[in-house]
């Protein structure tokens, strides 16, 4: 155990504190003798419980001890016993020969009476331990220095627990609420990202897709303007070969009305429809021959009276019919808008004209008006 023993070169401080002003001249040093001379004139004699150097540090290391406990943010600080700091009782130690302070001359006054008992109780403490407790120096200074009891050293180590507990439970709240902050400001930042490149992908594929619908309108445009061109072109060589071909054809008669179409019904056709083209023009009007042809017949042929049939180089034959005179025989060769006969009534008929029928080379009738016009004739 550490020993109490005070320095014997500092000075005698009444007040429980550091070093206080000295003597000027003169040092008591009290004896047994002198001490039992006192009692005897009825003096009361006490001795200052001197605190030493251990009792301070120790007393600080258990205020250190329980301040430690409650900064340590433990739940449970305040459920448990207080620490205590047993420290060794002058009383039981030997006796050192130090005199009461409130023996000492002109000292003794200024002491109040309740440390001069507190000494007293604590020479009476039977246990040689006590709990260590805390006072400032200017405390002992002044002489306002006390103990202060292990119930409120408990609670202030507590309320400092609780209080470092609360900041700590404060700043990890704060960390929580920076990293949701950061966590939602970096998913905001995702989502704008991730809109824009959406946007930029819905432009470009608007981009794309109006560059496309350019060019396939442009596309469109060219292969009309081509079609049109084309048409254009079949239109003119069309035209061109009408030309030609009306160069070498010619209409049957110069002058001329249509009375009757083909394929026109009515009860004075024998088959109940018309087969051929009418063209009604007076008797002896000159009729020509369409193209250059090979007469194949001509002659009397029965409903259709004089009929002169021309065969053209393709086989497509050509029948003038109810004619009052032909000009022309069998096998004979004419050119285009030659005369071959004259227009009259003969045969089955109801006034002058010219009947006219177009056969393929296969003996199928046409339409002579359709076909007319297919050689560049306008009727």
């Amino acid at each position: 155990m550490a020993s109490n023993t005070p320095a014997p070169e500092a000075p005698f401080d009444a007040f429980g504190g550091g070093a206080g002003p000295a003597a000027p001249d003169t040092e008591w040093n009290p004896t047994e003798g002198s001490l039992r001379a006192e009692n005897r004139s009825g003096g009361r004699h006490r001795v200052v419980k001197q605190r030493s150097n251990f009792a301070r540090s120790s007393t600080v290391l258990g205020v250190g001890v329980i301040a430690a406990v409650g900064a340590g943010g433990l739940a449970t600080a305040q459920e448990k016993p207080p620490v205590a700091i047993s420290l060794p009782d002058l009383p039981d130690m030997p006796d050192l020969g130090l005199p009461d302070a409130h023996d000492l001359p002109g000292v003794g006054d200024l002491l109040p009476e309740e440390h001069h008992e507190t000494v007293a109780a604590g020479r009476a403490n039977p246990n040689p331990l006590t709990v260590a407790t805390y006072s400032t120096d200017d405390e002992q200074a002044t002489g306002a220095g006390r103990a202060e009891p292990v119930a409120d050293v408990q609670s202030g180590a507590g309320d400092a627990g609780e209080a470092l507990r609360a900041r700590i439970l404060q700043q990890a709240e704060q960390q929580q609420a920076s990293a949701d902050a950061a966590d939602k400001a970096a998913a905001e930042k995702a989502a704008a990202e991730k809109a824009a490149a959406e946007a930029a992908a819905k432009a470009d594929a608007a981009e794309k897709a109006a560059a496309e619908a350019k060019a396939k309108a442009a596309a469109e445009a060219k292969a009309k303007a081509e079609a049109e061109a084309k048409a254009k072109a079949e239109a003119a060589a069309e035209a061109e070969r009408l030309a030609k071909l009306a160069a070498s054809y010619s209409m049957p008669l110069s002058s001329y009305s249509l009375s009757a179409t083909y394929m026109q019904s009515g009860s004075m056709w024998s088959s109940g429809y018309h087969t051929g083209l009418d063209f009604a023009a007076p008797t002896g009007t000159p009729l020509k021959a369409v193209h250059g042809a090979t007469v194949k017949s001509a002659g009397w042929s029965g409903s259709y009276g004089y009929r002169i049939v021309l065969e053209l180089s393709d086989g497509t034959e050509v029948w003038y019919c109810h004619l009052s005179s032909m000009t022309v025989s069998a096998g004979q060769t004419v050119g285009t808008g030659e005369t071959i006969g004259r227009v009259g009534a003969t045969g089955n008929v109801t006034g002058a004209h010219l009947h006219l029928e177009v056969h393929t080379a296969g003996g199928d009738g046409i339409d002579p008006a359709q076909w007319l016009r297919s050689k560049g004739l306008s009727l």
